[in-house]
């Protein structure tokens, strides 16, 4: 005879004792009136000891109900307090949180956001992961995307953190000698970069004829045009504020929403949940 006690029934021997009626002890669990008639029975059929006698006046315990109770009081109590201490611990938030973004926005705009999140929460460690290539959270290759897109994959969630606006920037007084923005070459994407937005408008506008050279990562489309290679289409993250540049024009054509992403499952883990909430409030002001 298998007459171990789990903790279904030592709940179920708690509410039966506290409220003396199946009634009572039936809305305390959130069940029928049947179902703690029957659980009950079978119980002590099974350890083969009676808990509770039964009259017209209720359940009133026996002895050995009686100690049931009382250890149950005592497991409930462990258990509510093992609860505490684990939800408190989600609430502190801790562990490590892998980041993928791309080496364009880190390095212009995430880097310092990031850093003064690490001193706010110590005990989140980060793994920051640089790639032009889209990584599957699905399958835990990061827990965070911070990226460009112009539809998030409907499978994960997240929220749009502003827009990215592009420009043709240039060697700033390039423009002003010999040189005309017709005659200068152009700074491409290289192919591996997967930038293939910028790639089609350039086609589209006639300069495929004009490539002067190709690199495969924003910051190095921007320190070729820094030291005057070309014309090059960069984010206004990047390149507005910088003292050797001079924006020609916008390209609205090219304007893309930000997101900040993660998947369903990890949205309510607290180091999570702290990330994102950070990187949303300071965006905030930034695009």
């Amino acid at each position: 005879m298998n007459n171990t006690l789990e903790w279904d029934d030592l709940r179920l021997v708690l509410a039966v004792g506290r409220a003396g009626t199946l009634t009572g002890a039936a809305k305390a669990l959130g069940v029928s009136h049947p179902t703690v008639f029957r659980r009950l029975g079978e119980m002590e059929r099974r350890i083969g000891v009676t808990l509770f006698e039964r009259s017209r006046h209720g359940y009133a315990p026996t002895p050995a109900g009686e100690e049931a109770i009382a250890a149950a009081g005592r497991v409930e109590t462990e258990v509510h307090a093992l609860e505490r201490q684990v939800i408190g611990r989600d609430l502190r938030p801790s562990g490590t949180v892998s980041v993928t973004t791309t080496d364009a926005l880190y390095g212009f705009c995430l880097a310092p956001l990031l850093a003064r999140f690490c001193s706010a929460f110590p005990g989140i460690e980060l793994n920051v992961v640089l790639s032009n290539s889209v990584l599957d959270l699905t399958e835990r290759e990061a827990d965070i995307a911070i990226r460009p897109a112009t539809a998030p994959p409907g499978h994960l969630v997240g929220r749009r953190l502003g827009v990215i606006r592009q420009s043709i920037y240039v060697r700033r007084g390039l423009l002003d000698g010999p040189w005309r923005k017709s005659t200068l070459g152009w700074i491409w994407p290289e192919r591996h970069m997967g930038y293939a937005a910028l790639e089609s408008w350039m086609k589209a506008e006639s300069h495929a004829q004009n490539c002067r050279t190709r690199v495969n990562a924003t910051p190095g489309m921007l320190a070729a045009a820094q030291h005057g290679v070309g014309l090059a289409v960069l984010p206004d993250y990047a390149a507005a504020d910088d003292p050797d540049l001079e924006c020609v024009e916008a390209v609205p054509a090219l304007d893309v929403d930000l997101w900040l992403l993660t998947h369903p499952t990890l949205r309510r883990a607290a180091r999570i949940r702290a990330l994102m909430d950070f990187v949303a409030d300071a965006a905030r002001d930034r695009f």
